[in-house]
C-alpha cells in the first residue's frame, strides 16, 4: 500500500526538504505541498492523504487550527505536527486538536518515516525531546481544562485572532471568513475582553508567542 502524504509548512525549503525524504521511500508519495493551514485543508479534500504533516507557525490559517478543522473534514487522516516549539502548551494543544504525532523541526528529518508509518498504523509518534503533558493520551484527556489561555476562545475567535494579527482589516477578514465587518468587529472586542489585552499590538504579540501566526 502507498502512504499519500501531504506537506504543509510555510517555507518552501523546509517543504522541498521533508518531500525529497518522504520520496525515498518506495511506499509513501507526496501528493501535495501547501504554504499555509487552508492551502492545507484544500489539497486534504482534494487528495484524501493519510497523513498530512502540518507546521503550527503559518500564516492564513496556523497549523493547530487547520488539524482541527481537518479532524472534522477528513477524521481518517491522520495529522503529524512538526515545530521549533516544545513547550507543554504547544504540545497540549496539538493533541487536543487531534494531533497523533508531533516532532521537533531540528530532529524530524531523522525522525519522519518512523512517525508517518507509525501513525498509519493508528499508533501516536512523539518525537526525541517531546513530553507529553500527563493525562494527555489516556480516556481522562478531556477532563484537562484550561491549560491554554487559547482554551476561552472559540475556534471562529481563534482564527479571527490570526487575521487581526497578521494586519488585515475588518473587511478583509470578513470577506476571507464570510462574515459581516461588524461581525469581525465584534469579535475583535471579545477576543480582547477574553484575553485581558487592552491594545492591537498586545493582541499582536500573544498571537506571536503562542505561535498562532509566524513572527
Amino acid at each position: 500500500m502507498t502512504v499519500k502524504v501531504v506537506i504543509a509548512d510555510d517555507h518552501a525549503m523546509v517543504r522541498d526538504g521533508l518531500k525529497m525524504i518522504l520520496e525515498a521511500q518506495d511506499d509513501i508519495e507526496v501528493v501535495g505541498s501547501a504554504a499555509n493551514g487552508r492551502e492545507a485543508l484544500g489539497l486534504a479534500e482534494l487528495h484524501r492523504p493519510d497523513v498530512v504533516l502540518m507546521d503550527i507557525s503559518m500564516p492564513v490559517l496556523n497549523g493547530i487550527e487547520a488539524a482541527r478543522l481537518l479532524g472534522k473534514l477528513l477524521p481518517a487522516t491522520k495529522v503529524i505536527v512538526m515545530s521549533m516549539h516544545n513547550t507543554s502548551e504547544h504540545i497540549y494543544r496539538a493533541i487536543q486538536a487531534g494531533a497523533k504525532g508531533y516532532l521537533l523541526k531540528e530532529s524530524a528529518g531523522d525522525e519522519l518515516i518512523e512517525a508517518v508509518r507509525a501513525v498509519v498504523k493508528r499508533q501516536n509518534y512523539f518525537g526525541s525531546g517531546v513530553e507529553v503533558p500527563a493525562g494527555m493520551l489516556g480516556p481522562e484527556c478531556q477532563s484537562i481544562q484550561k491549560k491554554s489561555p487559547l482554551d476561552s476562545l472559540s475556534q471562529r475567535e481563534r482564527e479571527i485572532l490570526q487575521q487581526v494579527a497578521e494586519g488585515r482589516s475588518s473587511a478583509e477578514i470578513a470577506s476571507l471568513l464570510s462574515l459581516s465587518p461588524k461581525s469581525v468587529d465584534t469579535y475583535r472586542s471579545r477576543i480582547m475582553v477574553k484575553l485581558g489585552v487592552t491594545s492591537s499590538s498586545a493582541l499582536i504579540k500573544f498571537a506571536l508567542q503562542h505561535a498562532i501566526t509566524p513572527a
